[in-house]
């Protein structure tokens, strides 16, 4: 099975998405618009994850997933700050396709909100019930949220985007120091995406980002590692094939099983697909 880890859907509306820099995805992307590309670049489904931080969010998902076989698994919003978090899991419970959840952390002005009591609080209660928990953070918040994953060792995480580098400005080795805080914990996958949208839009070329995919298979490891588009924000900086090839022509020198497992079996796994 090969699954691509993390791509979006969206109605467009200016209110809901005005974090959108560019007109050329300022439109609405959906399963059908999604499907003939999966099944052009070899993929079976995919991880539709949250892009608007509300319950209604997480509903849309579920309903788009259940009326879409492409979709294998929905990362849905939740509050985990809420009083009434216990109440809301368990409403959500029911929904199979349901299968983790995220919070926009790289938007929060506290660089440490991910180890605030009251979000700690909440991520305990994931713990509770085994659920799968998604870090979508900058690198600058790598730090904080090591002290998460130091408090819940057994819990099964994954860091979207490789924790978004700043590429940009060359900043690498910032971000290694950083992520190498995880090499020893089993329970931390990472997301092999997102990478095209941290440097000069369209003036990259994919050994800009061999040391990032060096170090990822060097602190992950092929078991830990999932390959993700983070369509259709891709297409700020490029289009969903050359994104996807940036990791498949990098992993090519490994055994299948290895591409197998970055290619669909960790994402399988984590997300209990």
């Amino acid at each position: 099975m090969r699954i691509d880890s993390h791509q979006h859907f969206w109605t467009y509306n200016d209110e809901e998405y005005g974090w959108i820099p560019e007109d050329n995805i300022r439109r609405n992307f959906l399963p059908d618009d999604l499907a003939p590309t999966l099944k052009e670049n070899s993929f079976d489904g995919c991880i539709a994850v949250q892009a608007r931080q509300s319950e209604e969010e997480t509903d849309w998902l579920l309903t788009l997933a259940s009326e879409n076989d492409i979709i294998k698994g929905v990362v849905g919003w939740i509050d985990l700050q809420a009083d009434n978090l216990s109440e809301k899991l368990d409403h959500y419970s029911q929904f199979e396709l349901l299968k983790g959840y995220r919070h926009v952390i790289q938007g929060e002005p506290d660089d440490r909100f991910i180890i605030k009591p009251e979000f700690v609080r909440g991520i305990q209660q994931l713990v509770n019930r085994n659920i799968p928990y998604d870090i979508l953070i900058f690198a600058k918040q790598l730090g904080p949220s090591l002290e998460l994953v130091q408090k819940f060792p057994e819990h099964d995480f994954v860091i979207d985007h490789i924790a978004k580098p700043d590429i940009i400005n060359n900043k690498f080795d910032e971000w290694l120091k950083g992520i190498q805080g995880f090499k020893d914990f089993e329970n931390v996958r990472c997301k092999l995406s997102g990478m095209i949208t941290e440097t000069h839009f369209h003036k990259w070329t994919e050994e800009d980002f061999h040391p990032y995919l060096e170090a990822c298979m060097e602190i992950f490891g092929p078991k830990r590692l999932m390959i993700g588009s983070d369509w259709p924000v891709c297409l700020l900086s490029g289009d969903y094939k050359p994104m996807m090839a940036i990791v498949k022509n990098f992993i090519s020198k490994l055994s299948q099983d290895e591409q197998d497992q970055i290619l669909g079996l960790t994402a399988k796994e984590f997300y209990r697909l």
